[in-house]
């Protein structure tokens, strides 16, 4: 089968490898979709690991099943990431911080023709897709859940008013989430494109993040790993409010410490998503609350995941690219 094996975000080489053979319990799933993540293309975080195969965001076909919960010909989304559900963290209801979660993955990743789930990961991770929701619709499962977990944490709700620092694709799903809690929603971002995109998806008021921001919001959310929006986080969280570091800068920031004393001030971050986040991503995409369709601009087939890079990495005119492993053809954009 074919695979992409990432050296570093210039260097993504198509290579063959044997099709993974499946042990009881576990299926080969046929990748119909695999979405390109944002934290892909942080190369500074992904090449101390290379070579590797990355792709996180799979949808696709049971092509083989070895266990009684799943026949082959179904349509998934499988987890790479599980929890053990066993220990403390998982207990305490904080399964991103399980080990298990943390060290789990398909083989190999989902960029290639096929992955094997290993059968922690088909127990606790594998979904049937609704015939309503289609291959590229069951990529965007994983990255809501992350946005979804994101806000339980800090606990979006009706009323507030809510800063998105970054109006990429993590960004606009804040924004729809956001709104859809009933939420008042300012956006941000240096791309016009991206701004544009933000007042589509139903910001509430879009600002250049070049300019001043003269706003105090209740959550600030920072979508973007640029040093400045973390500046401008710090500015614009009002008193008693929350910032979230959905997205991280590439070195350690420094605290106003006093600012964050004398107006009781959090910060947290958060990572990955938890079985709720992603069942409740799956519910948000099937009842058509949340429209992940209207997020993918891009659909290349896996001979083009460098094309693909550096459409993601360049972070212009679009959002969601998805590759497309079985096709073969040119890719298709969307404006």
């Amino acid at each position: 089968m074919q695979v992409a094996v990432y050296y570093n975000n210039n260097d993504i080489r198509l290579e063959e490898r044997p099709k993974p053979k499946i042990k009881a319990g576990e299926l080969l799933v046929k990748v119909m979709s695999s979405g390109i993540c944002g934290t892909d293309v942080m190369e500074w975080y992904r090449v101390k690991k290379a070579p590797r195969i990355l792709g996180h965001e799979i949808a696709g076909e049971i092509v083989e099943s070895l266990s009684d919960k799943y026949q082959v010909g179904q349509r998934v989304f499988v987890s790479h990431h599980v929890p053990c559900d066993n220990c403390k963290y998982c207990l305490a209801g904080n399964q991103t911080a399980c080990d298990t979660l943390h060290q789990g993955n398909y083989d190999p990743g989902g960029y290639s023709d096929f992955v094997r789930i290993p059968r922690i990961n088909v127990e606790k991770g594998t979904y049937v897709l609704p015939d309503s929701v289609s291959y590229d619709e069951g990529t965007m499962i994983e990255p809501l859940a992350c946005v979804v977990r994101g806000q339980r944490v800090i606990d979006v709700k009706a009323r507030q008013t809510v800063l998105v620092l970054g109006s990429g694709l993590s960004g606009l799903q804040h924004i729809l989430l956001a709104k859809l809690k009933g939420a008042a929603v300012i956006a941000t971002d240096i791309n016009d494109y991206r701004l544009k995109k933000a007042r589509e998806f139903g910001a509430d008021r879009v600002i250049n993040a070049r300019e001043k921001l003269a706003v105090k919001a209740d959550r600030v959310i920072v979508c973007t790993g640029a040093l400045a929006a973390v500046e401008q986080a710090f500015s614009c969280v009002d008193k008693k409010g929350i910032i979230l570091l959905f997205a991280i800068p590439n070195k350690n920031i420094e605290l106003p410490t006093a600012d964050f004393w004398r107006n009781e001030l959090a910060i947290i971050s958060s990572y990955g998503a938890a079985p709720a986040d992603l069942a409740e991503a799956l519910e948000l995409i099937t009842t058509k609350k949340i429209n992940v369709a209207g997020l993918i601009t891009h659909r290349l087939p896996l001979k083009d995941i460098q094309k693909g890079f550096k459409i993601v990495a360049a972070a212009g005119e679009s959002l969601k690219v998805v590759l497309e492993p079985q096709t073969k053809n040119v890719g298709i954009f969307a404006s």
